[in-house]
């Protein structure tokens, strides 16, 4: 289990850890281990260029070129702050690194000297960027990520918020991103997740942070045969529940039906879809397996409602009268219901927390639901998953890139996987619908959206993989959900 903290809490990590070790001793660690992960990752790499800053990181960065010089590497540092201006930690690398033969240079110098490297080592800011990057700073960014040279960023990549994973100008595009202590947040969310590659948690020694609260799980896929078990032989469909989708206005039959067959591919034990008259054969005709009713009026969803375990509205739904009346009458039903789309648009007009709902925006759904904008909703994600569950229902999700997960009383859980081939339409249909599926089944509201969130991703990433993830389509994740839920039989 992977937790993901704050700046603060990795300050506190930090204290604890230098009351019982020597803080230069654990920044030797860092850079020797940050060296040994270079030298796995690209042995072949010839000429080495180690950027530092004046902070701590930089102290890893130079304890880093001393290694490589040690092992005679074509290794050189740029240093942006002067050795002298250094934190005295920091100071302490420099002087050794000096020792060991790196030749030190300015930035300036380092232009003239015309060095090509092939991999280069971002030790410029860490964990402490919270403004705009500034003078040979921003510079050197700039430079780093405009070379051909592969990059390998020391805690987090230099100009990203560690926090939030949000950019102030510009940021260190890693290939691989090396983090000592605990995982950080803003590695795994928003921008984030683009800039720092693939990254690599280094605890550097035995490190007893129980009391230190982390900030946001890690979801991973490791989980899944612990949350899937096997079913029992002798079991029947009524043990699994019956999703009631609803949604569908005109012209938008194909969203319930890709919702109620999600559902059914993670194996709920029936699926009834309410919808305009238009759309049953647009359903039935597709997935004969799913049950279609057309709705013409709230009355008529009533017996459906009665026959359901779980509701999933939103699908289709679209915002006419129509709509708001099937909207109302569902989220009295006192079911378990599943909120997505229009249902959600629908919600922000009447702003009301509903009992056993989860709820799945995105950006732009998030922003009218807590009536801000996307700009703020991206810029601090963690905060606003936080206020749509406080504000409207017992689960929040917040899709984008590094989905979160919020419940009243427990860490928010983050799903790293996913790609942008899910930007297209329907991906949220098909979301609503496996979410739907797994509360059908007796799955806690926590675990239904965790593990809805999680295998739907991993769907996404295993079809971009086959064919890319330009044109991924929905229906094309539908195919892949079924095994996923069968980790045991994998």
């Amino acid at each position: 289990m992977t937790f993901l903290y704050r700046t603060q809490d990795i300050l506190k990590i930090e204290g604890a850890v230098s009351c019982s070790n020597d803080a230069s001793y654990l920044m030797k660690k860092a850079g020797a281990a940050a060296w040994k992960l270079l030298q796995s990752t690209w042995p072949d790499a010839q000429t080495i260029v180690v950027y530092c800053g004046g902070g701590n990181n930089a102290g890893d960065g130079y304890y880093l070129a001393a290694c490589g010089m040690q092992q005679n590497k074509n290794i050189c540092v740029v240093a942006l702050t002067a050795i002298d201006d250094l934190t005295d930690i920091a100071k302490v690398a420099a002087l050794h690194a000096v020792n060991a033969g790196v030749t030190i240079y300015s930035l300036e110098e380092y232009y003239a000297c015309g060095i090509n490297a092939d991999v280069i080592v971002d030790a410029i800011l860490g964990i402490g960027c919270n403004r705009k990057v500034v003078g040979n700073y921003a510079a050197a960014i700039a430079d780093i990520n405009k070379s051909n040279a592969s990059v390998l960023s020391i805690d987090v990549p230099s100009g990203l918020n560690a926090d939030t994973g949000e950019i102030y100008n510009d940021a260190i595009c890693a290939d691989v991103t090396i983090t000592f202590l605990a995982a950080k947040i803003g590695c795994y969310v928003d921008k984030g997740i683009e800039l720092s590659g693939r990254v690599i948690i280094e605890s550097l020694c035995d490190l007893d942070i129980d009391s230190i609260e982390p900030h946001a799980l890690l979801m991973q896929k490791d989980t899944l045969p612990e949350l899937l078990p096997k079913r029992l032989r002798n079991t029947h469909k009524g043990d699994f529940g019956h999703v009631l989708v609803i949604g569908g206005d005109y012209g938008m039959g194909g969203a319930v039906r890709m919702a109620a067959e999600a559902a059914m591919r993670v194996g709920s034990g029936l699926v009834t879809v309410a919808t305009r008259p238009e759309h049953i054969n647009i359903v039935v005709g597709a997935r004969p397996e799913i049950m279609c009713n057309q709705i013409d009026s709230a009355d008529q969803l009533t017996p459906l409602i009665d026959r359901a375990t779980v509701i999933v509205i939103g699908p289709g739904l679209g915002q006419s009268p129509w709509a708001e009346s099937l909207f109302e009458l569902a989220c009295k039903s006192n079911l378990p219901i599943v909120i997505d789309a229009d249902g959600l648009n629908l919600l922000s007009q009447h702003p009301v927390k509903i009992e056993k709902c989860i709820i799945t925006p995105h950006p732009g759904e998030a922003a009218r639901l807590l009536g801000s904008t996307v700009e703020k909703v991206q810029s601090d994600r963690y905060l606003s998953v936080n206020n749509l569950q406080q504000k409207y229902s017992d689960v929040a999700i917040l899709k984008g890139a590094g989905t979160l997960v919020k419940t009243h009383d427990q860490v928010i859980a983050l799903c790293a996987a996913g790609n942008p081939g899910m930007a297209t339409g329907g991906m949220g249909d098909v979301l609503s619908g496996v979410i739907g599926g797994l509360l059908a089944q007796n799955y806690s509201l926590q675990d239904a959206a965790q593990i809805g969130v999680l295998i739907h991703s991993m769907a996404a990433d295993q079809a971009a993989e086959q064919d890319g993830e330009r044109g991924l389509l929905a229906s094309d994740v539908l195919q892949l959900l079924r095994p996923l839920v069968n980790p045991d039989d994998s």
